[in-house]
């Protein structure tokens, strides 16, 4: 499926796609339909309202406007997920904005070879894959940062907590995922905040509605991306390290079958976004969802113990991810609807771990609730996100320190909440906390 659509990242939409033209034809305008408008300020703001009316009202709808079928319920989604011979991933990273042609004549100057790796290649390949990259992510490896991570997360609250305010996004979770993926990868951290900057710039290309000109500007930033990627590949095949990278470096060597130097550098440039981008939206979300429950924050604090199974309903209740992507390999039932090869479908993953059906009063943030680690943060089936035990960790630490040294700190009242407009990513982009710092452990 993925060969035969071309749907790689940075695309032009393919003629295969017309296919769902069929169904665009077919499909009436249903009550949810003409509701869903994703990339609405109000929508952007809170999904959560719209996705459960559409649970209770129409929990799978065609939108002709967008060409997608949405499924909002819960066992639906994972049915959809761990099917991926009938749903395809190779949708997953194809922009959502087709690219117009002064951003493709870029695209097509640059020396960027992308192809599926990972989260969008098809079946066999990603189990052959997956086995290999995903067997190099061993919990000794994860293991090895924890400390490093941990005193870069004290390192940023050293830097404001006599400040008695700061934006802890701006000024601790923007940074501190990228540090930590470059960290586990290997790579030289004094460049972590450029390719942060780099890589951000690709959740608009792929998922939002970037307007001509951005999307010229991120084709560039993307080439200076995947050159750093190139090099820094290249560097450790001459000098593999202790490291994750280096492991794969001496997996290739030793069997240049199990997969391409090209492939590797494909997967180093999806980790180096993946790696980082939404763990610093779900630990942002996270964070205002404690703060805002100021019983629960104080929970933490009294017992850190609470921390784990905290990180766990973060995840549920406001998941970086809160939609994903799927294409109808060939025709298929979704519900009791018949869907066409080639239809577009939309995951609504952010409502499936609110769905009452599986999570008992869905739509509460509750820290106590029992963890099942059933929730849709990381996907499901075979794409289950390989890094969840390193965003996982990362978030752990986060809140350990911050319930530690500040554990007096309020949200800033009446800030407004502005979000990445995207069809699949959801993190707020400012938090502004303060406390007394006389009053600091």
């Amino acid at each position: 499926m993925s060969n035969d659509l071309n749907l790689g990242m940075f695309q032009s939409t393919p003629k295969e796609l017309d296919a769902d033209s069929d169904a665009r034809a077919r499909c009436p305008v249903t009550g949810m339909a003409a509701e869903f408008e994703p990339f609405d300020d109000a929508y952007i703001a809170n999904p959560f309202a719209f996705f459960g009316k559409a649970r209770s009202d129409e929990p799978i709808f065609h939108d002709p406007k967008s060409g997608y079928w949405v499924v909002t319920k819960y066992d639906e989604i994972v049915r959809i997920f761990r099917d991926p011979g009938t749903f395809s991933a190779a949708l997953a990273r194809h922009p959502v904005t087709p690219l117009c042609p002064a951003a493709a004549e870029v695209r097509d100057s640059l020396d960027i070879s992308v192809e599926p790796s990972l989260v969008d290649e098809d079946p066999e390949t990603h189990r052959a894959h997956r086995k290999v990259f995903g067997d190099a992510f061993t919990p000794k490896r994860v293991e090895q940062v924890e400390a490093r991570i941990r005193s870069i997360v004290s390192g940023f609250i050293d830097r404001f907590a006599a400040k008695g305010e700061a934006d802890l996004v701006a000024e601790m979770l923007y940074e501190v995922p990228a540090l930590a993926i470059f960290i586990f990868l290997g790579a030289d951290d004094d460049h972590a905040v450029r390719v942060k900057q780099l890589g951000s710039a690709r959740a608009v290309v792929n998922w939002g509605r970037p307007s001509e000109a951005e999307q010229v500007a991120m084709m560039h930033d993307m080439g200076e991306h995947w050159a750093f990627t190139k090099k820094l590949v290249d560097d450790a095949y001459e000098n593999p390290g202790d490291n994750y990278l280096g492991d794969m470096v001496r997996l290739h060597k030793a069997d240049p079958d199990k997969f391409t130097v090209n492939y590797l550098y494909n997967v180093m440039f999806l980790m180096q976004f993946a790696g980082h981008e939404t763990t610093t939206q779900a630990s942002a979300n996270g964070m205002r969802a404690l703060l805002e429950d100021r019983a629960q924050w104080e929970a933490l604090c009294d017992d850190p113990s609470l921390i784990p199974n905290a990180v766990e309903e973060i995840l549920r209740y406001d998941s970086s991810i809160f939609t994903w992507r799927r294409i109808a390999a060939k025709d298929a039932k979704i519900g009791n609807f018949d869907v066409p090869k080639g239809a577009k479908i939309l995951l609504a993953i952010g409502s499936g771990s609110r769905d009452d059906a599986a999570f008992a009063d869905g739509d509460k943030f509750d820290i106590l609730r029992k963890q099942e680690k059933k929730h849709l943060a990381f996907g499901n089936g075979a794409h289950f996100c390989m890094g969840a035990p390193l965003a996982r960790l990362e978030m752990k630490i986060i809140l350990e320190e911050l319930t530690g040294r500040l554990p007096h700190m309020k949200l800033v009242p009446g800030q407004a909440w502005e979000y990445i407009p995207t069809l699949s990513f959801r993190g707020i982009q400012q938090l502004r906390i303060q406390w007394d710092p006389n009053r600091n452990p």
